[in-house]
């Protein structure tokens, strides 16, 4: 009798550390992103924070910079009816352009605590937008995975243990013109802009 075992099969992880055969995890959010020279005064302003929090990090690509305004949950795999009710709640959202200034860093607790940029002031109308896409999103039964609060802020970078102390920053001005819905799988590139909502001139 052969009592040898066959030989353990060996998965090979892929060039990106993750793991071929494990399930894709399809995020959903809706979230402010900044255009381009907004996308390099926050790469300034992040650098200049983690050097002043004096931090080992590490830094995201400033193409995957935003301010997220809602999160609409995890899911095996993108998920169409949830995109086309909440696309259909974002029709029924009215707003103007806005400015909002980001003028401090810190970070929030966590495994690899994240390191944010983030506003002294929320500005009213970015309080309006994320309280009235909220109320759509309820209306439209997409309440399972709303905030009941609103923290704005930019992460910039995870820290490699201490949680990121408050620093003051020069104030950085994003001129606000419209919010995207977007999709991205969790591990993997860059966000997809699946719509955007470009805000009517005051």
């Amino acid at each position: 009798m052969n009592s040898r075992r066959p030989p353990s099969r060996v998965i090979q992880p892929d060039l990106l550390g993750g793991d071929p055969g494990a399930a894709q995890v399809h995020r959903l959010f809706f979230a402010l992103l900044p255009d381009e020279a907004t996308r390099s005064r926050i790469e300034k302003a992040a650098t200049d924070a983690a050097a002043a929090q004096s931090l080992r990090v590490r830094m995201i690509r400033p193409a995957r910079y935003h301010a997220t305004l809602h999160f609409l949950g995890d899911h095996p795999s993108l998920r169409e009816d949830i995109v086309s009710a909440a696309a259909a709640a974002a029709d029924r959202v009215y707003a103007h352009p806005f400015e909002l200034v980001l003028d401090g860093a810190s970070g929030f607790h966590g495994r690899e605590p994240p390191c944010v940029l983030r506003c002294t002031q929320t500005p009213p109308a970015l309080q309006a937008l994320w309280q009235d896409l909220r109320d759509a999103l309820l209306r439209a039964g997409l309440g399972g995975h709303l905030s009941r609060s609103f923290t704005p802020h930019v992460t910039y970078a995870y820290s490699r243990g201490a949680v990121p102390q408050p620093v003051p920053l020069a104030p950085l001005h994003w001129r606000v013109e419209g919010f995207s819905l977007l999709h991205s799988v969790v591990g993997g590139g860059d966000y997809q802009t699946l719509k955007t909502w470009r805000f009517p001139p005051a």
